[in-house]
């Protein structure tokens, strides 16, 4: 019968192109992925890639079997993570990190209640953007996260939704385009955008590339600071733009036939190692509605 390497290897070369690229993914030797991918065809009694070309291709009968080796695996994780924090207990400090553009006080109303019921717990807060802070919860060096809704969410981590933060176009007040009511959405594209993206210049789901011109920045202060400076255009959240439209340094922009206001959802992430356990329970209860 198969094997969960013959699963991964399998899975991981048709995910990533090449048997060759999936030996670096799962830092094995080429050989042994290729073998444990020969090794489950004999299992399956089919050819799952077309070896002909440069790259392997998937078969039919490799297109039916993936999305069914996808789902065993993951659930394969799931019980691997459930397994290791079965005797697991209640952590003595835990790190929480949130997205900039996401408002502080739900997560400082939150912990103030969760400290009733954990009073010797520490906390620990840190920022970051939202794909920097998935990144930081798949390597487990935080517990818990709060962001900006993704397309893409690994599988090893759970979550939920809280609410959502209303965002806005804004410009410096010393910028053309304050003075200007743009026609349509293409007008933007003959200024500079600035756009948010990660450490890892991966750019948000919901950080649409515009203009050709785009100077980039990693968090939402940085960007409202290039703004009001007049450096071009951006989409910030109204909470953190508001202050700067009081003082008329910053402008929402004028568009003639659309509304570009943007509501962005709102998640909290954990590893499934740790979701489980009750003080994380309790805190994603105590996070729900405060959007």
């Amino acid at each position: 019968m198969f094997s969960v390497e013959q699963l991964q290897a399998f899975v991981t070369t048709a995910e990533n192109g090449s048997f060759s690229a999936a030996a670096r993914h799962l830092g094995r030797a080429q050989s042994v992925v290729s073998q444990h991918v020969i090794n489950l065809e004999i299992d399956c009694n089919a050819t799952l890639f077309e070896r002909s070309g440069r790259y392997p291709q998937l078969t039919d009968a490799g297109k039916k079997l993936l999305p069914q080796a996808i789902a065993l695996l993951n659930q394969h994780q799931r019980l691997s993570n459930s397994a290791l924090a079965l005797n697991d207990h209640t952590p003595s400090e835990i790190t929480i990190a949130l997205d900039e553009g996401i408002p502080l006080k739900i997560i400082t109303n939150a912990a103030a209640e969760l400290q009733k019921t954990y009073p010797h717990v520490s906390l620990e807060f840190l920022s970051a953007s939202s794909l920097d802070i998935i990144d930081m919860l798949r390597h487990e060096k935080v517990i818990t996260g709060i962001i900006f809704s993704e397309l893409k969410i690994p599988s090893d981590l759970d979550y939920e939704y809280l609410g959502s933060v209303k965002f806005d176009l804004y410009v410096g007040k010393s910028n053309p385009l304050a003075e200007q009511i743009c026609k349509s959405i293409d007008a933007l594209r003959l200024h500079r955008q600035l756009l948010l993206r990660s450490r890892t210049t991966q750019t948000s789901s919901f950080q649409l590339k515009i203009s050709p011109d785009i100077w980039y920045a990693d968090n939402y202060y940085v960007l409202l600071e290039l703004a009001v400076q007049g450096h071009g255009w951006c989409l910030l959240p109204n909470h953190v733009a508001i202050e700067e439209v009081q003082k008329g340094t910053l402008v929402k922009l004028a568009i003639e036939f659309e509304d570009m206001g943007w509501l962005a959802n709102v998640d909290i992430l954990q590893h499934q190692k740790h979701s489980q356990l009750e003080i994380f329970r309790e805190l994603r209860k105590l996070l729900r509605h405060r959007l």
